[in-house]
């Protein structure tokens, strides 16, 4: 484990091995300095810690504790490898082409292995709260994560999330949106957890494509879809779900490192 010390924040890059991966998986953690309990933490898995560097991360942590802006948080970046589009996605649903098969095996992962080696590494026995944040296709198996563990997690981060996700093509001519997009499906079928929150980012630049030519790109009206299936299982467009639209986002890691300051204040502003 390698560990610096930058602008009051810890850095430490190590390795977790696992066996439901059969892979060595790269995390960087993020660690306030001078936390005296450990406890007053909150935790933020991010999925694709391979892009933090670019996002800047650390830059952003370092200017909001600075400006004392944001809770004492712990962030745990996980880099993903050649097989994303299999790890990442909804578990037991892969989508029309098979992608996400893998999955549920990330699902275990995140659960019974890397959550236990967070808590054992750093002694902390609870987290004030946890929480999963991930762009694009990470940003849906966030979401899953989390809606399927609401015991565990409190808070959800999508940034520019795939909720297109979907069953069969939408080539095909019995394709419907209300039928097909799994996530969903997932939210409809589900239950209301009391106290989970959602911050949802798009923007007006992810993409250009516009299925049912509404004037709308699929990738907004895919979240704001999404987020009515939240709204209807009861949760709170005001408490619950935060929503953010850049008019010049794109799909891409600098929009997504622009919209995180916001997220951060967001879940654990001061």
């Amino acid at each position: 484990m390698q560990s610096v010390n930058v602008s009051g924040i810890l850095v430490e890059n190590t390795h977790v091995r696992s066996e439901y991966l059969h892979r060595e998986v790269k995390v960087d953690f993020f660690l306030p300095k001078n936390v005296i309990n450990p406890s007053d933490m909150s935790l933020l898995l991010i999925n694709d810690g391979q892009d933090m560097e670019v996002l800047g991360l650390e830059s952003i942590l370092t200017q909001l504790y600075a400006q004392n802006a944001i809770q004492p948080l712990l962030c745990a970046a996980i880099h993903a490898n050649k097989d994303r589009k299999k790890e990442y996605g909804v578990a037991g649903h892969p989508d029309y082409l098979g992608r996400g098969a893998r999955a549920g095996l990330y699902t275990s992962f995140i659960m019974d292995e890397l959550v236990p080696f967070i808590r054992e590494n750093y002694a902390v026995n609870s987290f004030r709260e946890k929480a999963f944040a991930g762009f694009s296709l990470g940003g849906l198996m966030a979401l899953d994560i989390v809606w399927n563990h609401p015991g565990e997690f409190r808070k959800a981060g999508i940034f520019s999330g795939s909720l297109w996700w979907r069953s069969i093509d939408q080539s095909e001519d019995d394709y419907d949106d209300d039928k097909h997009r799994i996530m969903q499906q997932q939210i409809r079928k589900g239950f209301f957890h009391p106290g989970l929150k959602f911050f949802f980012q798009c923007g007006n630049m992810d993409e250009k494509k516009d299925r049912n030519n509404n004037g709308i790109i699929d990738s907004i009206d895919d979240t704001l879809d999404l987020i009515k299936e939240l709204s209807k299982k009861g949760y709170s467009r005001e408490k619950d779900i935060h929503y953010l639209e850049l008019p010049d986002g794109r799909h891409d890691v600098p929009t997504w490192g622009r919209a995180m300051p916001e997220f951060l204040r967001w879940g654990w502003g001061v």
